[in-house]
């Protein structure tokens, strides 16, 4: 039998630019808003801190309540 990958949540490892697939998968969870994001649609993440971010605006306010 087949397993399919729709509507499972995907684990990655983020690098700076891409992201390698551990755990198969078709989305992420936004780690601010808990917003599911489609792998095909994720841009933005932390290296850092292993998070996907739904926008920039998100990625962005996260790194300013974080501080250095």
């Amino acid at each position: 039998m087949l397993m399919s990958n729709k509507n499972k949540q995907a684990r990655l490892h983020y690098g700076p630019g891409s992201f390698r697939i551990l755990a198969s998968g078709d989305h992420v969870m936004c780690a601010v808003s808990g917003e599911r994001i489609m792998l095909e649609d994720l841009r933005y993440w932390s290296v850092s801190r292993q998070e996907a971010y739904a926008s920039a605006e998100i990625s962005v306010q996260k790194a300013l309540a974080e501080g250095p």
